[in-house]
């Protein structure tokens, strides 16, 4: 054997050894950080340099945890469930507000590139994950379930990714993307923000879309809410819109929810869109959604809280099927909007099937 395939085979022995177990490989390289049931996934994550993974073993966890650092990756197992439960009274932010996962930067600072992925978020008061100012968080396999308000909540974001999602019984929105929760403006860029492959179900409503531009909705499922999609604008500059929703599946979102101050009661709602413009909405399949609200219906515009109208919106090419009490319904005076192609039985006004 000569010297040089002898140094070939040391190095490659190195490798491998390196590779082996949950020991923090040698500086300049990145950690992976493993986490059992009973310890700290927050002084894990405290821990953690940016392009470090976190990696929590199947179990429950009794706390909440918040991420500041941009470039990490927190998982469980894809195998077993990994749950995060409210824990103990804590003095950090993000258990005092009532969240499991928070992922929060700044005006200045927003925190990038961050995963959150095979989790389960439960029970929670307010949101299972929470995320405020980032950029291209990645959010995948996610399990948020009866929470007291959201189950998987965005503002302030833009790029971001939620795939193979699932959010159900959360008090109000399954998944909810938004400009900002606590101020009134104008519609924010989301950059190109992905929601596709989630499923929501028994929620007040499925998906909320608030005051945005710029993102895809599509191959979701939705079902069993009270209504399925909601895309919510306002007379703000600029206006929510420029978005595609396609290729949905949304059918038989007939729970009852009673009115609040800002909406009447939900049952029986697909796609609904107020104070939008721009928005694409094709390919989508909305059947046996059926209620008496006037927000009912399998695709339906309407006029927001504040009275502004949808323009020039494209529903197209949709099969939209046994919706009450119709299918399309067009309940606003915007200008511009067209509905062509589509597949349906009733339409308000009539001669839109």
């Amino acid at each position: 054997m000569t010297r040089r395939q002898i140094a070939y085979l040391a190095c490659a022995v190195t490798l491998v050894v390196s590779g082996m177990g949950a020991a923090a490989p040698a500086a300049g390289h990145l950690t992976v950080h493993r986490v059992k049931p009973g310890e700290s996934i927050q002084k894990a994550v405290d821990a953690a340099k940016p392009g470090d993974t976190i990696v929590l073993s199947p179990g429950t966890y009794r706390e909440s945890v918040r991420i500041t650092t941009s470039n990490l990756t927190l998982r469980g197992s894809t195998v077993f469930p990994t749950v995060l439960v409210p824990g103990k009274a804590a003095a950090d932010a993000c258990a005092t507000a009532g969240h499991g996962i928070c992922v929060t930067g700044t005006a200045d600072r927003p925190v990038e590139g961050v995963t959150v992925r095979a989790l389960k978020l439960q029970g929670f008061t307010r949101n299972g994950l929470w995320a405020s100012r980032t950029d291209r968080l990645k959010i995948h396999r996610v399990t948020a379930e009866k929470n007291g308000n959201w189950g998987i909540a965005l503002e302030r974001s833009v790029r971001s990714v939620l795939t193979h999602n699932v959010a159900r019984d959360n008090a109000d929105a399954g998944l909810f993307v938004s400009n900002t929760t606590d101020t009134e403006s104008g519609a924010v860029d989301a950059q190109g923000t992905v929601i596709s492959h989630n499923r929501v179900s028994g929620n007040r409503i499925g998906l909320t879309v608030r005051r945005l531009r710029n993102l895809t909705v599509e191959r979701n499922e939705a079902t069993g809410n009270c209504a399925a999609v909601f895309v919510v604008g306002d007379e703000s500059t600029p206006r929510a819109g420029a978005m595609t929703l396609r290729r949905n599946n949304i059918h038989d979102n007939n729970k009852l929810c009673p009115k609040t101050p800002r909406l009447p009661f939900l049952q029986g709602s697909g796609i609904v869109l107020t104070g939008a413009e721009e928005t694409l909405v094709a390919e989508n399949r909305i059947v046996d959604n059926v209620g008496a609200s006037p927000l009912s219906g399998g695709i339906v515009l309407f006029k927001s809280f504040v009275g502004a109208l949808n323009e020039r919106n494209e529903i197209r090419d949709n099969v939209v099927l046994r919706n009450g009490s119709a299918d399309l319904a067009n309940r606003d005076t915007g200008k511009g909007n067209t509905f062509r192609g589509n597949t349906c039985g009733v339409s308000e006004p009539a001669g839109m099937c």
